[in-house]
C-alpha cells in the first residue's frame, strides 16, 4: 500500500511568518488553488482508494481541490488526529516575536525535538504529536485492505514532518533532519500488509509546481 501525504496550501499567515497550529486557521492564498490543482493533475495516474484529510480549514479544501484535480472520486474522511501542532501561546505570533520571547522552545522546536517543552507556553511536544497521529495512519492502512490501495493524506506541515519521519523509525532527535516539507508538496511512503513497517519513496516533491519556492513556503 501507498500512502500519498500533501501539504495544505499556503495561507496568508504562511506568507506573512506565522505560527499557525490547529487553534488557527487564516486564508488560503489565491495562488495557492493553482498549486492544489498543479499536484491534482500530477496525481492523474495514480487510482486512490480513499482520501483522508485533517478537519481545519486549509487541508480539508486542499484535499477537495486536489481529488477534484486529480479527477478522482473517492470519499474523504476528515480525521481531528491529522490537525497540526497545537501551539498554545505560538498560535498566532510573528516568528521574530516568537524568537525574542522563547528563543529556548523555538531553537527546539526547529533543531532539538527531543528537547521542545511546552511548560512556558502549552500546547503538545512532538511525542504527543505522533502519539495521536501514528493510530489514526495504522487505522487507515488496516481499513484500506487491498495491499496495493492508495491512498490520499492531506495534513499539515509540522504534524506530517514529525508523523512521516516517525513512520520510518526515526528517533525524536532527528526528526528534522530530511529538512522541512513546502506547501502542496508530495511525500509518499510504502508499507506492508501489516502496516507496521514503512518504506520511504519520495520526499518533499514539488516538481509539478510552477511558482518559485521561497523561504516562508517551507516549515
Amino acid at each position: 500500500m501507498k500512502l500519498y501525504f500533501v501539504r495544505h496550501g499556503k495561507t496568508q499567515w504562511n506568507l506573512e511568518g506565522r505560527f499557525q497550529g490547529a487553534g488557527g486557521d487564516s486564508e488560503l492564498l489565491t495562488a495557492s488553488y493553482q498549486q492544489m490543482i498543479q499536484v491534482g493533475r500530477y496525481l492523474r495516474p495514480v487510482a486512490f482508494q480513499h482520501a483522508y484529510a485533517s478537519p481545519i480549514k486549509r487541508a480539508r479544501v486542499t484535499a477537495q481541490r486536489v481529488i477534484k484535480a486529480a479527477h478522482q472520486r473517492v470519499p474523504l474522511t476528515l480525521l481531528s488526529q491529522l490537525e497540526e501542532f497545537h501551539l498554545g501561546k505560538l498560535e498566532g505570533m510573528a516568528f521574530t516575536d516568537a524568537q525574542q520571547q522563547f528563543p529556548e522552545e523555538l531553537a527546539a522546536f526547529h533543531e532539538h525535538p527531543d528537547q521542545y517543552r511546552t511548560d512556558r507556553i502549552g500546547g503538545e511536544t512532538f511525542e504527543e504529536v505522533i502519539a495521536r497521529m501514528t493510530p489514526a495512519i495504522r487505522r487507515i492502512v488496516a481499513a484500506n485492505d487491498d495491499p496495493q490501495a492508495n491512498v490520499l493524506v492531506v495534513s499539515h506541515g509540522a504534524a506530517l514532518n514529525a508523523e512521516i519521519n516517525a513512520l520510518l523509525g526515526t528517533p525524536i532527535a532527528d526528526l528534522r533532519k530530511r529538512g522541512g516539507l513546502r506547501n502542496t508538496s508530495l511525500t509518499i511512503l510504502e508499507t506492508t500488509d501489516d502496516g507496521q513497517t514503512f518504506k520511504l519513496l519520495d520526499w518533499n516533491n514539488t516538481s509539478f509546481l510552477t511558482a518559485e519556492a521561497t523561504p516562508t513556503d517551507t516549515i
